[in-house]
């Protein structure tokens, strides 16, 4: 499929998905505020955290975090090393329970979400650190995004009955499609783990992305790599976001990309939200200035908390 028709079939999912948001805002006019559809005239969140508490061994990792994610929209969530950040996103992936508060993926929500029914609910993430199969090619790497997506079990799949071939394509030309779209086609036989880092950064996009997920989780996706790269990267990001409709949460430490990349940005330290605004409104406030040009808060790393 072309990148033409990709855009299309995006624009076409979103048109849809903001005229059915409209429909539900006439039948959710009577309901309560907190359960009120639109947001600043935009279609109810795609995500939203209440009050979300979590701390390990008596330090609070997040305090009474309230956050949303509009449909359609790159939101960034930054902070010094230790704020929290990719806590928040363990607690919307269901990796850890928060002690308090609940999570709203649309309109389902939970205390703790279910991370088996992640992909289900619309959900996708990459992590960190590569979570590749490195002894695979891009290809069958991609696919593996699309799994969830099969209805034909084990035994269908070895048969290789009719059902089992369709969904093998479907999912063969998703992969080849967003391959496509993210610039892969030259690597996509080769296998992940003997590509440089930035592509295989690429690659963990792709996989996440090729179930058009309405919320994609990037943790740090533009970390270790070139400059060249992280702009190439970035671009990809926005395109994604365009391109397939995806709401986007970013965790990025690159305040530059972060300023030009985003629709939103939240900023934490020490688990509070201190600020929450457009990138204009966020890079003049005072207590934002004040947390990065402190340190790494002693004795703790973005990977503990």
């Amino acid at each position: 499929m072309s990148l033409v028709a990709t855009t299309g079939a995006g624009a076409i999912i979103l048109a849809r998905t903001q005229e059915r948001a409209a429909a539900v805002r006439e039948a959710d006019a009577a309901r309560p505020a907190a359960e009120a559809t639109l947001v600043a005239g935009v279609a109810e969140p795609v995500l939203r955290l209440e009050s979300v508490c979590l701390s390990f061994g008596g330090i609070a990792a997040l305090d009474g975090i309230d956050l949303t994610v509009r449909q359609g929209e790159i939101r960034a969530i930054i902070g010094p090393n230790g704020a929290g950040k990719s806590s928040l996103l363990n607690i919307v992936s269901g990796l850890y329970r928060p002690d308090r508060g609940v999570v709203w993926l649309a309109r389902e929500r939970f205390t703790h979400v279910p991370t088996t029914r992640l992909a289900a609910h619309g959900v996708a993430r990459t992590f960190q650190n590569l979570a590749l199969f490195k002894g695979l090619p891009v290809l069958d790497n991609v696919i593996m995004g699309f799994v969830h997506r099969r209805s034909a079990g084990f035994v269908r799949q070895m048969l290789s009955t009719r059902e089992a071939r369709r969904e093998e394509a479907e999912a063969r030309a998703a992969a080849e499609e967003v391959i496509s779209f993210l610039h892969l086609g030259s690597v996509k036989h080769r296998l992940a783990g003997g590509l440089p880092y930035g592509i295989q950064k690429r690659v963990e996009l792709a996989r996440a992305l090729v179930a058009r997920p309405p919320l994609l989780l990037l943790d740090e996706p533009l970390a270790g790599v070139t400059l060249g790269e992280k702009q190439e990267l970035a671009a990809h990001v926005r395109n994604a976001r365009d391109a397939y409709g995806a709401s986007i949460v970013l965790i990025e430490h690159d305040i530059g990309v972060v300023m030009g990349l985003s629709d939103r940005i939240a900023v934490l330290d020490y688990g509070r939200k201190i600020a929450d605004g457009t990138p204009e409104e966020v890079r003049s406030d005072q207590a934002v200035i004040d947390a990065y040009l402190g340190v790494t808060h002693e004795g703790e790393t973005e990977r503990g908390i």
